[in-house]
């Protein structure tokens, strides 16, 4: 690590940009963690294949994203450092080598250790030429029938227009000599259909779409020499900006952004590495790409083929089937409400089941004394039950309100389809704010009883998606509590009309409250360090990027706080870093389940308190999203959530430990420690189960 400024300061702003870490390279090192777990052997061997496709598609969307933005800035000129000093050409210097590098280093993985550990357990990806004459025909039959119309030749070069290569596409390159001189052509995979072609009905043996249209070539180009063939892939820029003056219709923008995705500047070209070197400089020449941006990789390209491979029915090489815990009380409608008129409900899916909260809405839909619902909606996925009950209750004549985020980068487009459904069947529909997104989860239950209208919420970490919920760690909190729904009904007043409330009683809500009410209760626990020697930060979160909450983190350390961090993803703070960050510790879990869950707990001199909600400590979710934390008022709710961070601080199998310089090392038990996985543990120990609230 580069030796820190003024080490014996007690400002962090002395120690100059290196107290902080730059945040791209942080989030590589959280892929390198992925990756990791490709090449751990205690993982099951199709789970390992699930993490080499997991990696891809992280790396992919890294490129989309965040490389395009820096490339971005630096051709527009953009002179600006980062706060760990670093300009957007230095920081992608730095991404380019070390995202080769983990981008080389996973393909060996599949080559070297994970394909062949499948062949021995019987799961075979064979090439054209190891199949029986069986497997051939099988296969020579299925391209006639299935694969030989949707494949289209085209000349890339020379050609009096370069044909588009479309984002993630997988291409097969090839040079072709017709006589007049060698011309470089391109066919598409096909997406349509399974990358993954089985050979016969029941075996676990396949071959890959790619390599089977490479040798049918010649029925493609007919009398045409075929001298060589390779494959590539081209990675675009798809954060195209929905702009407000660009639109005036919100849901048309947002058409027109998802439209213009696929054709967005080319940021990455990855070939394998049996292409031509003049054939490259000419793929790199046609998309105007430096040799910094190109990958050579052996093995397979576009591993994001590996989930299908996962997938296979082999339980032997996947983690044992794990059903969440299901607390009959909470699914059951006529004790539902009940429950939450007792006392607030926390749930911690996928360990809870998810239900709970389907049935919350489904039993607002049916129940008669029910007569609102209101809802965000980010990510909801292509079923969702959720949604489904919201139309039952406006078809069932209830007042309906949804705010629905269009612009949830890559669910545009299936968010715009349930919005019509919504509208259609009566809902009061709106799409949020063009400036913000709209990234709170929130469910409002208005319902008529007998002493009155009495509301109930639920606040959640995670989307209403049941596919995520089945393999995202996330909190929820069911709460009748009368001032925190009155905060949530307002605030839906800000969602859907022209309320400019920035003030509410209980919740923290982004962009009015939320940075300055953490960062508050981060200087008074620094306060109380500083006049009793004692103080406890405990934080769960996804990413730590914003400078200010790092600065005030390290203040409070300087004091004397413990401040215990569990990010997954990102993490600009340097943890143990002399003088600067001693009582910091980070770690980063990553297991079976991705962790999504977010919390804030202060031990305020021993009357604690703790919020959920939606926010990871970011600008982005700070400044420019709404978001919402809740306070838990619950005494036993903030004692399981303290127990629950102590459990996460125990695991010494899928856990991570940032050293000063930023590089993670796995904990690994010590001595005569047994094995601790929290993950494990929680699916024995679910909270509904733990919490008495019956």
């Amino acid at each position: 690590m580069p030796r820190l400024k003024d080490e014996g300061t007690t400002d962090p702003i002395q120690f100059g940009p290196q107290r902080f870490l730059n945040r791209e390279l942080s989030w590589l090192r959280f892929n390198r963690r992925v990756l990791e777990e490709a090449t751990n052997p205690k993982n099951p061997l199709l789970e390992r294949c699930r993490f080499l496709s997991i990696f891809e598609s992280n790396l992919d969307e890294f490129y989309m994203v965040r490389v395009s933005g820096l490339i971005e800035q630096q051709q527009g000129g953009f002179l600006e450092v980062t706060p760990d000093g670093l300009t957007p050409a230095e920081q992608l210097i730095l991404i380019s080598e070390e995202a080769g590098s983990l981008r080389q280093q996973a393909g060996r993985i599949w080559l070297d250790t994970i394909k062949p550990q499948l062949d021995e357990a019987g799961v075979d990806i064979l090439r054209y030429e190891e199949l029986s004459d069986a497997q051939r025909l099988q296969v020579d039959d299925y391209f006639i029938e299935e694969v030989f119309k949707l494949c289209t030749p085209l000349v890339l070069h020379p050609a009096p227009s370069v044909p588009f290569i479309s984002n993630r596409s997988l291409n097969i390159g090839a040079l072709l000599d017709d006589g007049s001189g060698v011309k470089l052509a391109r066919v598409k995979v096909p997406t349509i259909i399974p990358r993954l072609v089985r050979l016969g009905k029941r075996k676990s043996e396949f071959i890959l779409l790619e390599d089977l249209i490479r040798h049918h070539l010649k029925s493609l180009y007919p009398g045409v020499s075929i001298v060589d063939t390779f494959l590539f892939r081209v990675i675009r820029d798809a954060d195209i900006e929905i702009r407000e003056l660009e639109a005036a219709d919100l849901i048309e923008s947002v058409e027109q952004t998802i439209k213009l995705r696929r054709f967005g500047d080319p940021v990455l070209l990855q070939v394998d590495s049996m292409m031509p070197g003049d054939v490259r400089n000419t793929l790199m020449r046609l998309h105007e790409l430096d040799p910094e941006d190109m990958f050579v990789l052996d093995g397979i390209l576009g591993m994001e083929v590996l989930q299908d491979l996962a997938n296979l029915d082999k339980p032997a090489l996947r983690y044992p089937s794990f059903h969440p815990y299901v607390n009959e009380a909470l699914i059951n409608p006529t004790t539902l409400f009940e429950l939450i008129r007792k006392s607030d409900v926390f749930v911690h899916q996928p360990f809870d089941s998810f239900r709970s909260v389907e049935e919350f809405v489904a039993s607002a839909a049916s129940d008669p004394d029910v007569i609102g619902i209101k809802q965000t909606l980010y990510r909801v996925g292509t079923e969702s039950p959720v949604v489904e009950s919201l139309l039952r209750a406006a078809e069932a004549g209830k007042q309906v309100a949804v705010m629905v985020e269009l612009k949830a980068r890559f669910d545009e487009s299936n968010n715009l389809i349930w919005a019509r459904a919504l509208e259609r069947a009566g809902v009061h529909v709106t799409y949020g704010f063009a400036e913000l997104k709209t990234h709170c989860k929130l469910c409002l239950i208005v319902r008529r009883e007998r002493g009155g209208i009495r509301s109930y919420a639920h606040i959640g970490t995670g989307n209403y998606n049941p596919s995520t919920a089945r393999i995202y760690t996330d909190f929820g909190l069911f709460t009748d509590d009368p001032e925190i729904t009155q905060d949530i009904a307002e605030l839906f007043n800000v969602l859907t009309g022209f309320s400019r409330q920035t003030h509410y009683r209980k919740i923290l809500v982004a962009p009015y409250s939320l940075r300055d009410g953490i960062l508050e209760r981060i200087r008074r626990e620094t306060a109380i360090a500083r006049e009793t020697g004692k103080g406890l930060m405990l934080m769960k979160m996804n990413s730590l990027v914003d400078p200010d909450m790092t600065d005030a983190l390290y203040e409070a350390s300087q004091a004397g706080v413990a401040v215990d961090l569990v990010v997954r993803g990102i993490c600009t703070l340097r943890a143990g870093v002399p003088g600067l960050s001693d009582n910091v510790r980070v770690r980063s879990v990553v297991g079976q389940f991705l962790e999504h869950s977010r919390l804030y707990y202060f031990d305020n001199g021993g009357n604690p308190e703790a919020f959920i909600g939606s926010a990871d400590l970011m600008r982005r979710n700070l400044d420019r999203r709404v978001e919402t934390l809740v306070p838990v008022q619950s005494p036993a709710i903030k004692r399981h959530l303290r127990d629950l961070m102590g459990l996460y601080f125990r695991d010494n199998c899928n856990t991570w430990i940032q050293l000063p310089s930023g590089e993670y090392v796995r904990e690994a038990p010590d001595g005569g420690d047994s094995a601790f996985r929290v993950q494990e543990y929680l699916m024995g120990h679910p909270s509904t189960r733990s919490l008495s609230f019956t």
